[in-house]
Order: structure tokens, then sequence, then C-alpha cells
């Protein structure tokens, strides 16, 4: 990607008018409207850091204190290209969803949480009416609300309302920037879940970013056995090795999935029963269908462009399923339980950190993708203010 053309880093002061019976609540309120410094999205390479007021909650919401906020591949592609796909920037937009924070008050009907709980935010919340959400599918349905999706705020911000049904406590001994993970990770159990990844399987992943990785540490622990993983940037794959990847394969840009089909059936002990292809580029998905074994399955979790040549006639005469993954259904609590229990470690993934104040520098890392940078954390209070003693 090109490099970013400029940033307007703004204070600004929003006029916040809260009215109390209690002069002193009135008063704290206010103060603390004075500071939340929020990072909005106008439009390409143009992100403002500005005062904003502190959000009133409804009686199944709480107000959180945000901790930590990740950069998503999503977050640089707003900022860069002001859509993605038919989701487009139309007004300033709160940039943020992987995050956690510390619940500073809770709605009068919330029974799952109390103030100074720390939490994992599931960012998108949905609709509980329509068909999707009653089947179960939530995350198809079609009126989601989902942080930083436009035309809806995310949480790169000092406070922020949310769902309590879609706030998950963390346990004592996992840390902010773990819960912030989750997001992620729950990416990965969504598309291991779609695969049907068990004991025993094979799978070839494309991509050795964040995605990717994560979609490796699930697949490991849910007992693949083997695992090729492909990337771009031989330092991903040294960490993608370093994780547990069973093979890893460096590509180029040149190399075309006709040319590396092979070299992926030589690399592995048999051809990959499942394909998770976490770029979304047309060759990379090419690549996932041409690799899989007849009889397998190719899980799309990479959003490429909208059309692309694909052979459609080989997957359909060797039987081999493709399926798309969109977010995440049903994993959080099954994330967090993977990294309270230590089956998966995402500390690792980490290596970049920024203050909110910095927010101009993390969107510069994550956006340059050099320096070893993986994921890039952004901390709305100081780091480890909120972690456990020990982590």
């Amino acid at each position: 990607m090109q490099k970013i053309v400029s940033y307007h880093i703004l204070i600004r002061r929003v006029a916040c008018d809260h009215r109390n019976d209690n002069n002193d609540v009135a008063q704290n309120e206010t103060k603390l409207a004075m500071d939340n410094l929020t990072a909005v999205l106008y439009g390409i390479d143009d992100m403002r850091l500005e005062q904003r007021p502190i959000p009133d909650i409804s009686p199944e919401e709480v107000l959180i204190a945000m901790d930590s906020v990740g950069i998503c591949g999503s977050d640089v592609h707003y900022l860069t290209k002001g859509r993605i796909g038919h989701f487009v920037v139309t007004k300033p937009m709160v940039i943020g969803h992987e995050s956690a924070g510390v619940v500073a008050k809770v709605g009068s009907k919330v029974k799952n949480l109390t103030v100074g709980d720390r939490v994992a935010i599931e960012p998108g919340v949905p609709c509980y009416k329509c068909d999707h959400c009653k089947q179960g599918s939530y995350n198809l349905c079609p009126d989601m609300v989902f942080c930083a999706t436009p035309p809806y705020d995310g949480n790169l911000t000092r406070y922020y309302k949310h769902a309590a049904d879609f706030c998950f406590k963390l346990p004592d001994h996992v840390t902010m920037e773990e819960g912030a993970l989750l997001e992620p990770l729950s990416v990965g159990v969504h598309a291991c879940k779609r695969a049907g990844v068990s004991l025993g399987s094979r799978v070839l992943i494309l991509g050795a970013g964040p995605i990717g990785l994560v979609t490796l540490l699930v697949a490991q622990s849910m007992g693949a056995t083997e695992i090729l993983i492909t990337d771009l940037v031989q330092h991903r794959l040294d960490i993608a090795k370093e994780l547990g990847a069973t093979h890893t394969l460096l590509l180029t840009s040149d190399d075309t999935a006709e040319q590396v089909v092979d070299c992926v059936h030589h690399t592995m002990f048999e051809d990959p029963d499942i394909s998770i292809d976490c770029c979304g580029a047309e060759n990379s998905t090419r690549l996932a269908i041409f690799a899989t074994r007849a009889g397998g399955v190719v899980v799309i979790v990479g959003m490429g462009l909208p059309e692309m040549k694909l052979p459609l006639f080989n997957a359909l005469a060797r039987e081999v399923d493709i399926r798309g993954v969109f977010r995440y259904c049903n994993d959080y609590a099954a994330a967090l339980a993977l990294v309270a229990s230590g089956r998966v470690t995402v500390k690792r993934l980490v290596t970049h950190h920024f203050d909110i104040m910095e927010t101009q520098k993390a969107f510069e890392t994550a956006h340059s993708g050099t320096g070893g940078v993986i994921k890039v954390m952004i901390h709305v209070q100081p780091r480890n203010t909120n972690n456990p003693v020990k982590f």
C-alpha cells in the first residue's frame, strides 16, 4: 500500500450539557465529558482526535472506560480507501472495534455486570428479532449495529456505551490486550468451525497476518495435526513457525496459483482437506481451491474484490465445498475460554504499543506493514493500568 498522504489530528472541545438534580453529580459528569478524547475518521486520510460527549446509556447498556483498542486491517482500509465493499464512510465515524475496557456505569436492567468489571467487547449488536437472530446466526442480521462499520461509530474513545449482553467479563489473569484480541481470535474460531477443523485435519492457511495467525492457533487447538501457512513476508512466517505451524511457504507477488499448488502438495505430507483463505486476493482464493483435496472444504475469510475469476469447474468436479465467513457468531465465549485456559497464547501477536494521543503514529505503523508489525495496540489508558499484577 502506498504511504498515507496526510493526517489531521485535531483536539476539539465539544460543548456538553449535562442536567442533573444533584449538582455534585452534574459537575462530575461535566468534568468527565471534557476528557472523552475520541479518534474520528472524517474521510480518506483524514483522522482527527477530538473531544465528544460521554454517551448516555439505556437500561440494557453499560458505559465502558476503554482501555485497549487494536488496529484492524479494516480500520486502515477505511482510512485509506473510505470504504469496504458496500460499507462506505459518508459522515464522520469513530474508528476502532477490537477492544476491552472497564465498566464505569451499568443500566438499570443489567444483571451480568457490575462497575469495575474488566470486559472484552463483542462489537456487533444484532436486532434480536429477525429470522437470522432467532435461528442463532445473528452475524447475518440485516440490522446489525457493528462498531466502526458505516454508519455506526466504533470505540477508540475514552468512554463508550455497549449492550451488556455483548460484553464478556475477563478472568483476573487475562490482560486487557488479550481481551481486545478476542475479536480477531473469534474470527479464527468461526473460520475453523465453518471449515470443520477436527482431530487429524490437514489445513492450508493462506496469509500469515493477524487473522491467519489466530486461525493457525485455533486450528491447532481444535486438533489439526498438519498446518501449512503461506505469506509474502518472511517475518510473518517466522512468527507462524514460532506459534506452531508445521510448514511455512514464502510466496512472491508474481507466483500464480497454478505454480504454487504443486509446491503445497510436495511440502505437506498429504494434500490439505481444508484450506482457509485469510487474504481474499483472487490468486490466494484460486490457490485454496486448486490445493484442496477432492471432497474437501475451502473457507474464504479475507474480503477482496467484489468479483473475481475462480476455477469453479475444478471445485464442482471434485466436490470441493466453498464457504464464506462473515465476522463471527457465538464465538466470543469460546475465544475467551481458549485464552483463559492457556490453550491459545495471543500475546505474541502484539508487536507495537501506542497511547491514544499517538493515534497518528499508530495508524502509520499499522499501514506501513514494515518493522515487524503484526498487531498494533492503542492504549486509551496508560498501559497496564487495569492489567493483573503478574501477566
